[in-house]
């Protein structure tokens, strides 16, 4: 059985598509109060569309989390929160020999998403957070190892991890928990965005290279956002009131570390 989450308010970023709308929706499963938060500007749509199908109070906020204004009105709007779920992140590749400046630009741009940004939502939402509350932090199996061309994609997951141990014990006097969810290959527009860059530059084709990354994996299969849910409500419950500062891998055995 689920954990019950009725009457707990928990806010997710990117929460509105990929990975993050699976975590989303079995928090509202679980009977959460949810708050989506998208760098989309349909964000309200999409909580509406659940809130219908579901017949639960869902609220959605367009944010970008590497722009400030943006972070103070989601605190400003978000209100009292029970869990805060650090998801919203961009994943591009940064090949360092490449002589684009785009590269540049992209490199930064991942940097200020992956890590001020999430550094900047906790920060703003921390006076709404209880004592005792628990932030769960996406990070990534690449958080934990790296792949050519990834570089500023794999060193911002790394700082996730780096980040999340930190403010696990600086936010411990007050209960809270700091937790990060490291995914491995879980389809969503993301991870099929980077399969079909990686394939264009090893010159294989998508479905080879995909055959090859579920080989290495001791289970096989590609995970689907909704595979990802459970480890996330985990950490939000009380079961998992004695963990923090933890970064946990979920790839279907591909990195066992």
């Amino acid at each position: 059985m689920p954990p019950d989450f009725t009457g707990r308010r928990v806010l997710v970023t990117g929460g509105n598509m990929g990975l993050g709308a699976g975590v989303a929706r079995a928090f509202l499963a679980a009977g959460a109060e949810l708050v989506i938060a998208g760098i989309e500007p349909d964000v309200s749509d999409t909580a509406r569309d659940w809130s219908e199908e579901t017949g639960r109070p869902v609220r959605g906020m367009s944010c970008d989390i590497a722009n400030p204004e943006d972070v103070a009105r989601l605190a400003w709007a978000a209100g009292p929160l029970d869990v805060l779920v650090n998801n919203a992140g961009l994943e591009l590749m940064t090949p360092i020999a490449d002589p684009d400046p785009g590269v540049d630009a992209t490199f930064r741009r991942i940097v200020e998403i992956n890590v001020i940004g999430t550094f900047s939502v906790t920060r703003a939402l921390l006076p709404h957070l209880a004592d005792g509350a628990r932030i769960v932090n996406t990070a990534s199996m690449w958080g934990k190892t790296a792949v050519a061309d990834f570089s500023a994609y794999c060193a911002s997951k790394h700082a996730v991890i780096g980040l999340t141990r930190s403010l696990a014990q600086e936010l411990a006097p007050r209960g809270i928990s700091v937790n990060a969810v490291c995914p491995g290959w879980v389809r969503t527009a993301a991870s099929m965005r980077s399969l079909k860059a990686m394939a264009v530059r090893s010159g294989e084709t998508e479905e080879a290279l995909l055959a090859e990354i579920v080989g290495a994996q001791a289970l096989p299969g590609l995970m689907e956002p909704g595979d990802m849910a459970d480890i996330y409500l985990f950490l939000a419950s009380e079961a998992a009131r004695n963990i923090t500062g933890q970064a946990f891998t979920v790839d279907r055995g591909e990195l066992m570390q």
